[in-house]
């Protein structure tokens, strides 16, 4: 069997920044409920190892945050020394099946469930009312100070460097989805009357700080990527034209490349995964503080068909409007739409659903062996990373727990 023509350009390597990538194909980072107490498991090592075993050029561990408070729950990956051996592991076996390692570092701000902060209110862009804060109890945020701003600097520079001495080969820094860099960017959120609020350009001079900082520590080892949304995809929100400004700057800033994706995970979950949470699956849900949150926004999201590519317009537009490398994310599940997304210019390809389904698609991609995936957009893997197995996806037969129970490097 041979690749389909349409996907030649798609299995030709590429350099972001000093990392060459043996193809276009990255998995994205999908959160895997897979760091039970913060601890990376055995089960987190093996499904990346897939992923990167499947034929992904990259493969992205979620949610790596960059200090305890800049957790959202307590199951998740702080890069700190105890984590170290346990992510080395994890980029050891990644990089035996001949791919790389990239670890998203980011901080919630104002978006936290964790029952204890060392602040009284959790940090933003600007003080007030917390959206978040109706389903966590943290009813109202605080401003980041100037030296709040350094501080928290200095620990996406702090958490680059140890996900380096970990092994990984690349990081990305999340300015998306409701986060705290994006909630710097995001109007709904920033209303600051310094240098860091006001057009989308001044909004978005914060996250570009970090990534210099980050690309000044570890851009000369590391590829050093950003997530942004091409569409916060709700009234009030960040635009399609905010996101060309926002682009501009972190071209302007050095990043390597953008991984273009939409949707901020209050306002608007159903924009990030193009479709809507089914029903039975908030009932897999175990943590009570999640369950109410998914029950609320089913109240008020809108009806949602799922379709491949539903990022597209938005993100040619992007493409229009920046020379820098970029990663078209969002629905890409076919030979089809991977084509498009090369013939659009799009410098590479970023799946998730799909590859939870199916981690070996992008070999059977490159073979001839699939055209189309076969993930349904059910969205129940979605909510599985609240379960003791963590994501996975609901059509395969379930995971092994016990992996999921064990430390990484135990």
């Amino acid at each position: 069997m041979s690749t389909p023509a349409a996907l030649l350009p798609a299995f030709a390597p590429i350099d972001i920044g000093p990392l060459r990538l043996r193809n276009r194909f990255i998995k994205s980072a999908t959160n895997e409920g897979m760091a039970k107490g913060g601890v990376p498991s055995k089960m987190l090592v093996e499904h990346h190892r897939r992923m990167a075993a499947g034929g992904a050029a990259m493969t992205t561990v979620a949610y790596c945050a960059i200090s305890a408070d800049g957790r959202t729950f307590e199951d998740q990956v702080t890069l700190d020394a105890p984590s170290l051996p346990h992510l080395r592991v994890l980029t050891d076996a990644v990089h035996r099946e001949g791919a790389a390692a990239c670890a998203q570092i980011t901080h919630g701000g104002a978006f936290t469930f964790l029952p204890k902060l060392s602040t009284r209110y959790p940090l933003s862009a600007s003080g007030g009312l917390n959206p978040p804060g109706v389903i966590s109890g943290r009813l109202f945020k605080t401003a980041m100070t100037a030296a709040d701003l350094e501080r928290v600097a200095d620990e996406f520079v702090a958490g680059a460097r140890r996900a380096r001495d970990a092994g990984f080969d690349a990081v990305e820094i999340h300015m998306g989805h409701g986060y705290l860099l994006s909630q710097f960017i995001s109007p709904k959120y920033n209303k600051r009357r310094d240098g860091y609020g006001g057009a989308a350009a001044q909004r978005a001079r914060y996250p570009a700080e970090v990534l210099s900082r980050v690309l000044d520590a570890v851009g000369s080892e590391l590829a050093v990527t950003c997530k942004i949304c091409v569409t916060e995809g709700f009234k009030g929100g960040a635009t399609a034209d905010d996101a060309i400004e926002v682009a501009k700057v972190l071209e302007q800033a050095g990043a390597h490349l953008l991984v273009l994706s939409g949707g901020m995970n209050v306002e608007s979950p159903w924009a990030i995964f193009g479709s809507n949470m089914p029903a039975a699956a908030v009932e897999t849900v175990q943590n009570p503080v999640v369950k109410l949150a998914t029950r609320m926004m089913r109240l008020w999201e809108p009806k949602i068909p799922f379709h491949e590519m539903y990022f597209l317009e938005h993100s040619r537009r992007i493409r229009a409007a920046v020379r820098m490398p970029l990663a078209y994310l969002g629905g890409a599940k076919s030979v089809a739409g991977v084509g498009q997304a090369m013939d659009d210019g799009f410098d590479c390809v970023v799946m998730g659903r799909a590859l939870i389904h199916d981690p070996e698609l992008v070999n059977k991609f490159r073979d001839g062996r699939a055209d189309v995936s076969g993930c349904t957009a059910c969205n129940e893997c979605v909510v599985m990373m609240y379960t003791p197995g963590g994501t996975r996806c609901v059509l395969n037969p379930p995971d092994d727990v016990e992996l999921n129970r064990m430390p990484a490097a135990g």
